[in-house]
């Protein structure tokens, strides 16, 4: 009998793990068999009414947005575009000014003069000068070629 009133933790001098004290009303589950194969669903023609509103106004919505998206890229697609030409406008302008005053120098008489009597060149004289005509024939179609006339004088 001394033996049953010593609890469980302490026999044999070795300490078994605690048991939980009784905090209340036990917790007790009951399974019940339910069989909903035999239901029917009743479609609520409000709510798939009020469901295809929000679907709509989602696909609106998600449209606009798309569009939004679309056009601002687009517009900071071209902005860049517009600069890269303006600086590719800049760099062309300065080109066709250098090409300008390279070809000034290099049609200046002057340094033509010069060149000519390096090469022991001399100034034509009376006659030897030809001057043709080099009016094209009037045509209504495309030239894809033309002859124009020329005159070869020797000095001999």
């Amino acid at each position: 009998m001394a033996a049953a009133a010593i609890p469980a933790t302490f026999q044999g001098n070795v300490a078994a793990p605690r048991q939980r004290c009784w905090t209340g009303t036990p917790e007790i589950y009951f399974t019940k068999a339910i069989d909903n194969s035999r239901l029917v669903k009743v479609e609520d023609p409000r709510h798939a009414r009020e469901l295809r509103h929000f679907g709509v106004a989602l696909a609106c919505l998600f449209l606009f947005v798309m569009t939004y998206a679309f056009q601002h890229f687009k517009a900071i697609e071209y902005g860049y575009k517009i600069e890269a030409l303006k600086s590719q406008r800049d760099s062309l302008t300065e080109l066709n000014h250098a090409l300008s005053l390279e070809e000034a120098t290099l049609r200046d008489p002057g340094r033509i003069d010069r060149i000519a009597r390096t090469l022991g060149l001399q100034s034509p004289q009376a006659g030897q000068v030809v001057r043709i005509d080099s009016s094209a024939p009037e045509s209504s179609g495309q030239v894809v070629a033309s002859l124009t006339p020329v005159a070869v004088i020797s000095a001999r």
